[in-house]
């Protein structure tokens, strides 16, 4: 099997993963709160983290060694309280609309480049923004008549994800993958594990079983991430995991009986839509700026 085909194989495990965490989290955040949640899930997750940092060449000492610590540990935090709101918005807002939302990371995160990265952006990519940000608001409905402010949930969620994507991109350039990986873990759980007991509840018999899986599928919708990217460029895996939203629907109507509305069916495809060319725009401009840094200084493309 080629090395193409097998990282499609783990991006596909991994969406089809996390959108059965997406269905447990959505259950149990109907019942427990979702700190709780959260905490438990984190402690999981760190400790997968350091087994898998313990692993890498040098082991935990080399794998903590960093050259931007605070901009490490704040993207423990805001992933944790990103999850936090996840849950929430599951529960509050529905599974299905919640990533229709979602879906308007990319747009995000290329809107918040241009301030916080310096990045430029073209005329294209400017027009995908734009698009897509209306596409957001076709889901919202906001005619002053039926917005609900619940959906402020998830567009907060997107927005604060949009920052964790930000400061992922920053510290790569100077810290390895399995470095930023243990700080999302760790600091996430040390956060997290502040504030959840104040908001702990005894599970039933039965929902620890959940809680079990949701763990269970935390870890391996990670691992499974991590060897998808192993063999795909970032280009290649993010267009696949709108399919997330797929799942979403399929799961928020037939089990937990969402309804589609048109406005964000047709909002998540303008969205979706958006998005990706967002991402594919990135990528073609991010090699051709390579490809003129080759052979010397000049203006970069947008």
């Amino acid at each position: 099997m080629s090395s193409k085909k097998t990282g499609y194989i783990f991006v596909l495990l991994a969406i089809t993963i996390f959108s059965i965490q997406d269905a447990i989290s959505k259950y149990l955040g109907s019942i427990y709160p979702p700190v709780l949640i959260t905490m438990i899930r984190y402690w999981a997750f760190a400790s997968f983290a350091l087994a898998w940092a313990a692993r890498s060449p040098g082991g935990l000492p080399v794998a903590f060694r960093t050259r931007r610590p605070i901009l490490q540990i704040l993207r423990g935090v805001l992933l944790a309280v990103q999850i936090v709101i996840v849950i929430t918005s599951f529960a509050q807002v529905g599974l299905a609309h919640s990533q229709a939302i979602f879906s308007s990371g990319p747009i995000f995160v290329a809107l918040l480049s241009m301030p916080i990265l310096g990045e430029r952006v073209g005329w294209r990519r400017w027009t995908a923004i734009i698009v897509g940000l209306l596409g957001v608001l076709l889901i919202l409905k906001p005619d002053g008549t039926n917005f609900d402010l619940k959906v402020l949930i998830p567009i907060s969620s997107a927005l604060i994800f949009a920052f964790y994507v930000i400061a992922t991109r920053l510290v790569s350039h100077d810290d390895s993958s399995t470095t930023s990986f243990l700080y999302t873990g760790v600091a996430g759980a040390a956060v997290i594990s502040l504030v959840g007991p104040f908001y702990w509840t005894p599970l039933a018999p039965g929902d620890w079983v959940w809680m079990i899986l949701l763990c269970i599928t935390g870890t391996t919708s990670h691992f499974s991430l991590i060897k998808a990217y192993e063999h795909l460029d970032a280009a290649e895996v993010q267009p696949l995991t709108y399919l997330q939203l797929v799942y979403a629907s399929i799961i928020g109507v037939s089990v937990f009986g969402e309804t589609l509305n048109l406005n964000v069916i047709a909002g998540s495809t303008i969205v979706v839509a958006a998005g990706i060319f967002t991402i594919w725009r990135e990528a073609v401009v991010a090699r051709r700026n390579a490809k003129v840094a080759a052979r010397g200084p000049t203006q970069p493309l947008s």
